[in-house]
């Protein structure tokens, strides 16, 4: 008896509707996947740039930007899981540029205008993004604390350039000289807790955080292309990277595969959004995770482990804000996004995952044992996703049979 998988019919519905934003120029080209079950579909679509005849290849290699998160907050996991890590632990001991916070009495507080922090910062504040500082909602310059997030090179507020980024050390005395914008704890903020979480399993496991991430989970899940940067034999399978000119109503340039600020190796391994990867590499991975930590013969993490970091962990009052992140449709976990009601096709409660700035999605359904994944080179435009994403997964919930 077949397995339930996915309906013929739907799948060339998808492959007609994804290769219509290559048509008209919304997007160079594209890789996307869908698992249902043992049924798993791939579409490669377009080309690796604008003005390339190399066609999209199943091993072409994504700027997952974003879709980082999901692999730091398992490699802390991994820590916490040899008792070198305990979630309700201050970080201090580890990262003692951190003590000792002061935040600011409000958001539009001179830099000056602070009081003490209540309480050190703890492993669990960063895999919920809790730490107390973050991207801030609002227009430049709307708040002090925006001018210096930018002066000071933070990085959560503009798209990764992990070549031009300053070096870890210099990162961090830059973060610790930031007041804080809210105590420890007590809201959700994006971005900045990653970049620390990857910082501080550098530290514990006295290792460089690529050289963890090789040693403890791409290399027994096999994601030979996910890494830091881009070697020189791979160049050719690496995609340039757009954003889209509205004044034009045009594609252009924002890393071009030639010269991309991915080649190098970074000065700061960017816990937050500086991996790339394959499709292949990336499907592992989530499937790892929908097989509650098990891969092959590999256990990566425990059951209770994946079951903790997949579950909703903000209060409403910690969510309160970050709407245009989450809506209202979605929580967090640790490290990434959790569904907790239905709001379009594809919300599925329990059904967790991210997206990537720079053209990335792949969430992860336990309920229906499904995993989507599409990667394209096209920069969002904003939190918002973007059209294509959204016809994405409608068509893959559609195409579950």
């Amino acid at each position: 008896m077949r397995t339930a998988g996915l309906s013929r019919s739907r799948l060339e519905r998808m492959h007609q509707v994804l290769s219509g934003y290559v048509e008209r120029k919304k997007v160079p080209g594209l890789v996307a996947l869908i698992s249902h079950h043992d049924d798993v579909h791939i579409e490669t679509i377009g080309a690796l740039s604008i003005d390339y005849v190399e066609t999209m290849q199943r091993d072409t290699i994504f700027r997952i930007a974003s879709l980082s998160k999901l692999i730091t907050a398992v490699a802390a996991m991994i820590l916490v899981e040899d008792c070198r890590l305990r979630l309700d632990e201050s970080i201090e001991p580890w990262l003692p540029e951190l003590a000792n916070r002061r935040v600011l009495k409000s958001i539009a507080s001179q830099p000056d205008d602070t009081v003490p922090a209540k309480r050190a910062i703890t492993v669990r504040d960063l895999l919920t993004y809790r730490m107390g500082v973050g991207s801030v909602m609002a227009m430049p310059d709307t708040y002090p604390i925006q001018k210096l997030i930018r002066e000071y090179r933070i990085g959560c507020d503009g798209p990764p350039r992990p070549a031009y980024a300053p070096g870890t050390e210099i990162w961090l005395r830059n973060l610790s000289a930031l007041p804080w914008i809210a105590q420890p704890g007590e809201r959700w903020m994006y971005h900045v807790s990653a970049e620390v979480l990857g910082v501080l399993i550098a530290r514990v496991s006295g290792q460089s955080l690529g050289a963890f991430l090789r040693e403890r989970i791409f290399d027994p899940l096999g994601m030979k292309d996910t890494a830091f940067n881009v070697p020189s034999e791979k160049i050719d399978r690496l995609s340039s990277c757009y954003s889209f000119d509205y004044q034009t109503n045009s594609l252009k340039v924002y890393d071009e595969a030639a010269n991309s600020a991915w080649l190098p190796e970074p000065p700061f391994e960017s816990a937050g959004g500086g991996l790339v990867s394959t499709i292949d590499d990336y499907f592992a991975f989530c499937r790892m995770m929908l097989n509650k930590g098990m891969h092959g013969r590999e256990q990566i993490l425990s059951r209770a482990t994946v079951e903790l970091m997949t579950s909703d962990q903000l209060t409403p009052e910690q969510r309160a804000g970050a709407e245009i992140f989450l809506g209202d449709f979605s929580s967090w976990g640790f490290g990434m996004a959790v569904d907790i009601q239905r709001r379009e096709i594809f919300h599925s409660p329990g059904r967790f995952g991210w997206t990537g700035g720079l053209g990335t999605t792949a969430y992860t359904d336990p309920a229906n044992g499904m995993i989507g994944i599409l990667f394209t080179q096209r920069m969002m435009d904003s939190p918002e996703p973007p059209k294509v994403f959204m016809d994405f997964w409608t068509l893959a919930y559609g195409a579950m049979e």
